[in-house]
């Protein structure tokens, strides 16, 4: 078996519950978040986040070429915000039942304590853009596509990053699935998580102040 086909269907489970026409696995939602915004081409532009937020969240803005701007926010986050002006969202608080939203790069997180859907490791892009499913599909395996490296032309121009999720942390999201369901079948709606966090744009954390 192709391994890379456990994968695939984890990321076809993760589409059939949260309604989004296409998933893209990754290794976490940090490079989740970067390939949204590579696509996006933010190179230069204002990207407007909460000051109170995870810090990779600024971090993965600056290492796309975006500029972070702060805007005042409680340090409670809940669910998901946009980082605007994009249709990139940082989603790492909300999996829930058909959650998808037309046009979006939604941008999950499966790592940590208190998610809802925990593979150790692990995030996903949500999108129903056929074009950037397919660049981030070949962006985050080095720009290969699932094959023995023997057998690949390597002619995808916009290089990559290797930011595959394993198929280890896909089997185990698979396993954990099935508890998104009742015993009838029927899709479990979850609340939005909510976490407090530091203030990112107070003069001490000088490596997020533009």
């Amino acid at each position: 078996m192709n391994i890379h086909d456990i994968t695939a269907t984890f990321e076809k489970a993760i589409c059939d519950y949260t309604g989004a026409p296409y998933c893209v696995c990754v290794d976490n939602e940090s490079n989740a978040l970067f390939l949204a915004l590579k696509y996006h081409g933010v190179t230069g532009k204002e990207i407007f986040i909460p000051s109170h937020t995870y810090p990779s969240v600024p971090y993965e803005i600056k290492r796309a070429g975006g500029i972070i701007r702060f805007e005042p926010s409680d340090e409670w986050l809940q669910g998901e915000y946009q980082l605007k002006p994009t249709n990139v969202w940082d989603s790492a608080l909300r999996f829930t039942a058909d959650m998808y939203r037309e046009g979006q790069f939604q941008c999950l997180s499966f790592t940590g304590q208190w998610k809802r859907l925990k593979t150790v490791k692990g995030g996903a892009i949500l999108t129903d853009n056929y074009d950037a499913y397919l660049w981030f599909m070949r962006y985050r395996f080095s720009g290969r596509r699932a094959c023995s490296y023997h057998e690949d032309t390597f002619d995808f121009v916009d290089g990559g990053i290797n930011c595959y999720m394993p198929h280890t942390l896909a089997s185990i999201g698979l396993q954990m699935i099935t508890g998104f369901y009742d015993n009838d079948g029927k899709k479990l709606a979850f609340p939005d998580l909510r976490l407090k966090y530091p203030d990112l744009s107070l003069p001490k954390h000088t490596a997020f102040i533009c």
